[in-house]
């Protein structure tokens, strides 16, 4: 048998962190009870915000839309449970502000089922009236990034899409989610690429699976419908296989340009519980009212995937799946992309894949920072061949307008294995967050 390294396609660079995903990988999705309040944030999506079409004091049914899209970059915000809009005012938001949001009381007697709304004919819907009803059911990217999912799909003048990538892969620690879709939601997969090569007119489709999921491979492999030109694809066990543009290397051999798109090289990318969620909702006309999260980490005694409500508070998810009392840090997703926490009080939202625990253990005090030794390990580690290291030194002096132009700070999509490989301990991605949240600000103006 050949080394895994030789017998899957893959990019150039990567690390290869601990998977630590043993402990839910084969926990099937369990339904989460409703919370007493939820509290649904008006903007869940990269965009502008939703504008509220309720009133408070206002009855809603579960499914119901409760604040309307602002435009094409922007998606409406559904019920996700049948009961009473107690406020709309400010709400925590993920990033550590202040939104606008809607408190919702949950209707304890309530059955919670969906009316069925107006469907969304494949056979006789065009691909305009698809990419609209994808809007309409307010689904954004469930892989973590939450862009609208309507607008990849419209490719940019002069762009046409040949290949559709579902994306399978779930490189991030920890989380699940997308293994536990494709192995329990098969059928949603292929009714969702269904609609989606129709939007975009790709003449074929590809879904990429990370070769720890060969049950999630097989599973899809087994059902593909005989009518679809779409083919599985098991690529190597590296981080961060998972983002776009490294998935596209790997399935087509193409790179996408810097600071390009995907529909340069001919491609649009979707997740595949995103994909999973456009044919689960479309046929019925429903909107998105809830989806699938892991909640794990070591400080987790039941762990598992859960479908949640979307508003749930995080406080109110961790009480049910009992953390235990040393419980030192929360991540906002899993530990290399994802963000600790510092409040329990934001609510699970449509981008949210999952929120891992830990314990003072597996955290430990806070490493000391050292200057950085040009040992070249970040630079080796970069997916995307950048010098994290130079980018490092530039943002210790504030020279943010030279990161971005000599060295293109633009194109770090801050996977972090740059911090994961240091040696010296520096927050590299930290810094190029930042970095890249003042350039663009400055250049906005």
């Amino acid at each position: 048998m050949l080394p895994l390294r030789q017998r899957y396609p893959t990019f150039t660079h990567g690390v290869h962190p601990p998977e630590s995903k043993d402990d839910t990988r084969a926990l099937g999705i369990r339904q989460f009870p409703f919370a007493p309040v939820l509290v649904i944030p008006l903007s869940q999506h990269i965009g502008k915000p939703a504008v509220p079409v309720v009133r408070e004091g206002e009855e809603v049914v579960r499914g119901q839309v409760l604040a309307r899209a602002d435009g094409f970059v922007s998606v409406p915000q559904h019920s996700p449970a049948s009961g009473v809009v107690r406020r709309i005012g400010l709400v925590p938001g993920i990033a550590g502000k202040m939104v606008t949001g809607i408190y919702l009381e949950p209707y304890p007697g309530s059955s919670q089922e969906v009316a069925e709304g107006e469907p969304c004919d494949l056979a006789t819907a065009s691909p305009g009236e698809i990419v609209a009803a994808i809007q309409a059911a307010g689904i954004v990217g469930l892989g973590g990034a939450a862009f609208p999912t309507h607008v990849k799909l419209v490719p940019p003048e002069g762009k046409s899409i040949d290949t559709l990538i579902l994306n399978g892969v779930e490189c991030e620690p920890y989380l699940t989610t997308d293994h536990r879709v494709m192995l329990e939601q098969p059928a949603d997969v292929y009714t969702g690429l269904r609609y989606l090569l129709k939007a975009t007119g790709a003449a074929r489709a590809l879904i990429g699976i990370e070769a720890n999921k060969l049950d999630a491979a097989e599973t899809l492999q087994r059902t593909v419908p005989q009518d679809l030109p779409v083919a599985v694809r098991v690529v190597q066990v590296k981080y961060p296989q998972g983002a776009e543009k490294m998935l596209i290397t790997a399935l087509l051999g193409k790179e996408v340009p810097s600071r390009g798109l995907p529909a340069d090289v001919g491609a649009v990318v979707v997740n595949v519980a995103t994909a999973a969620e456009i044919g689960r909702l479309l046929p019925h006309g429903r909107g998105i009212q809830e989806r699938v999260v892991t909640l794990t980490g070591p400080a987790v005694r039941r762990k598992g995937n859960y479908r949640i409500p979307v508003g749930t508070p995080l406080r109110f998810a961790l009480e049910q799946v009992e953390v235990s009392d040393d419980v030192s840090r929360v991540f906002l997703g899993g530990p290399m992309m994802g963000q600790a926490l510092s409040s329990l009080d934001i609510p699970i939202t449509k981008g949210t894949s999952g929120f891992v625990a830990f314990t003072q253990a597996e955290t430990g005090a806070q490493r000391k920072e050292y200057a950085c030794i040009h040992c070249a390990y970040c630079v080796d580690a970069c997916p995307i061949h950048l010098n994290p290291s130079q980018l490092g030194l530039l943002a210790k002096i504030a020279d943010y307008e030279r990161m971005a132009d000599e060295f293109h700070l633009l194109d770090c999509f801050e996977c972090g294995a740059c911090s994961y490989v240091c040696p010296s301990h520096i927050p590299l991605v930290q810094r190029f967050r930042s970095a890249k949240a003042l350039v663009r600000e400055q250049r906005s103006r």
